[in-house]
């Protein structure tokens, strides 16, 4: 049929052109991929369609999965990933579990076997809507390519609304060659919940009687505008802000009301201003086992402290903890009418959240790190020359501690990492924000066991000219098990010790500007090289293993797990 390849909206399509046009119309324009056969009518769709589609083909699934999920973290919007198949989906799982609990909006496409093969276990099957439920918002097999306008808005729809998070559509290869006749389904706007006006009312009364506020900030879904409108409302009211484990780009780090963030590592000070709160704002956070140092700042169900809970789904407040105030609501439309609320007691808590930001910058302050090569003054250094909107991204691991509780973030700079402890994050995480910012600098942190775990993407920066700074912090261990290894069993380590090849030269094999520092009087000059290098940079920061995090070393764990 002569309408195939003609790119209209209505006539006879294949399913891969109708899903392509679909993907357009719902403002998805930027796809990650590992290529399939599977799918091979989808690709020939992209190349139909030219430039309106980025296709940056990835060398993992899971480096693919990460990098759409962080391109969606910085956006607001999906990214879809389009992988093939079981081994394809099983490697892009991880992805999942980062946009789950992450409330990341992301859309994964799998190639599946032709449906006439289906439940014979042929090569690469496996049940793709029972294997990827758990951890996806939506689920949907197309058998019918007529039918894809309506699962893809569907999935589309899911993974925007309520809580956003992945969607998955499962899709046989030989129904992606298929043809029909079918329109294209128009997007559905979101409806955001709005908060009910006695609700802030009551919002209002709690915060006149509170002398010990706290407002913690996390979860996903904040615009500019929401950011703002936090900053305003903190001012305003005098209450200290801290934000949930690894979402600091929230609040603006130099703003007197920040006070912290409630990560790993968790400053023992911030710690004590949650539990001696009597009031708690959360706006956004699902209050999970990292922000409650295990649950254990707030009692499980009902908190000592009166806690008010703001979050856009329904389904999640009174999941764990039972809110003394449930407020559903998006945080852009919740600051937007909590601005209404007269400040009262503004004085009488000064003195509350003037300490609580003293301790904030005291936890800034230098700290030991043993061997040649001191990490705090690496981080001074990173965190005075990086512009103010640069994106930095993590993977997970001790090393992580270093950027989260040194570099400021907020205002225009952006921290990107995983709530789910992913490790492996930190490298196509960069790569994935200078797709959607390439304005912009890009630091990309990982420990020397995250790196090895997608490493291999430096070949993608390579491939579409990315240019980010990488920084591999080498202990020669996966550091954060080897933390509660000599917590648990003192000085009776098993299998945590890493033999590592020269991530410097390794670099530079990929086509990367290359260096290796273990002194500190040479990261400076070594990052001024990365970050003018015009050019992929990675810079190997060589450290002992004693220098284990940024509140203990080595030694001193021993010590403290010694009878």
């Amino acid at each position: 049929m002569t309408q195939r390849r003609t790119g209209g909206r209505t006539g006879g399509r294949t399913g891969g052109r109708i899903l392509i046009d679909g993907l357009l119309g719902h403002g998805i324009d930027t796809i990650f991929c590992v290529p399939g056969e599977s799918y091979l009518a989808a690709l020939d769709a992209i190349h139909e369609v030219g430039d309106r589609i980025a296709l940056i083909t990835c060398r993992q699934e899971g480096g693919a999965a990460f990098m759409a999920e962080a391109h969606a973290k910085l956006t607001g919007r999906p990214a879809a990933v389009f992988v093939t198949r079981g081994p394809g989906a099983c490697n892009a799982s991880i992805g999942l579990h980062t946009a789950f609990q992450d409330s990341t909006p992301l859309l994964l496409l799998v190639g599946q076997i032709a449906r006439g093969h289906l439940g014979r276990e042929a090569f690469q099957e496996i049940d793709q809507e029972a294997f990827l439920g758990p951890v996806t918002k939506y689920v949907a097999r197309i058998d019918d390519p007529a039918r894809l306008p309506e699962f893809l808005g569907r999935a589309v729809h899911a993974a925007r609304s309520g809580r956003p998070g992945p969607a998955a559509l499962v899709l046989p290869e030989d129904m992606l060659r298929q043809e029909a006749e079918v329109a294209d389904c128009q997007p559905v706007p979101v409806a955001a919940p709005a908060p009910d006006p006695q609700a802030i009312a009551d919002l209002g009364r709690r915060l006149a009687k509170a002398r010990q506020p706290l407002v913690i900030a996390g979860g996903g879904g904040w615009s500019e505008a929401a950011r703002a409108g936090l900053a305003e409302f903190a001012d305003a009211h005098g209450l200290p802000v801290a934000c949930a484990f690894r979402r600091q780009h929230i609040v603006d780090a130099d703003a007197a009301h920040y006070v912290g963030d409630l990560g790993l590592g968790l400053n023992p000070e911030l710690a004590a201003l949650v539990k001696n709160a009597d009031l708690l704002l959360v706006i956004g956070s699902r209050l999970g086992d990292v922000p409650t140092r295990g649950y254990t700042l707030l009692e499980v169900p009902r908190s000592a402290q009166s806690l008010v809970h703001v979050h856009p789904s329904a389904d999640e407040l009174g999941r764990v903890y039972r809110p003394d105030l449930a407020i559903v609501a998006t945080p852009d439309l919740f600051l937007a009418a909590a601005a209404g609320l007269q400040p009262a007691a503004v004085a009488a808590r000064a003195g509350w959240a003037q300490r609580a930001r003293e301790a904030y910058l005291e936890d800034r302050g230098r700290v030991p790190c043993p061997g040649p090569l001191d990490l705090w003054q690496v981080m001074r250094e990173i965190d005075e020359r990086l512009p103010a909107d640069a994106i930095v991204t993590t993977g997970a691991g001790n090393y992580a501690g270093w950027v989260t509780r040194f570099l400021r973030f907020g205002g225009g700079r952006h921290l990107v990492a995983p709530t789910n402890g992913a490790m492996g994050y930190g490298v196509p995480a960069a790569i994935a924000a200078c797709a959607a910012a390439p304005d912009r600098t890009v630091l990309g942190f990982a420990g020397d066991g995250c790196f090895l775990m997608n490493g291999q993407e430096l070949a993608t920066a390579v491939q579409y000219g990315f240019r980010p700074v990488f920084i591999v912090v080498n202990n020669g261990s996966y550091g954060t098990i080897r933390a509660h290894q000599e917590l648990n069993y003192p000085g009776r380590v098993c299998g945590t010790d890493l033999v590592n090849p020269d991530f410097a030269a390794l670099a530079r094999s990929y086509g990367l500007d290359g260096q290796r520092v273990d002194r500190t009087a040479d990261f400076a000059p070594a990052f001024a090289r990365a970050l003018g290098a015009g050019r992929a940079a990675l810079i190997e920061l060589v450290i002992p293993v004693e220098a284990i995090s940024t509140r203990a070393s080595l030694s001193d764990l021993r010590a403290r797990a010694s009878p």
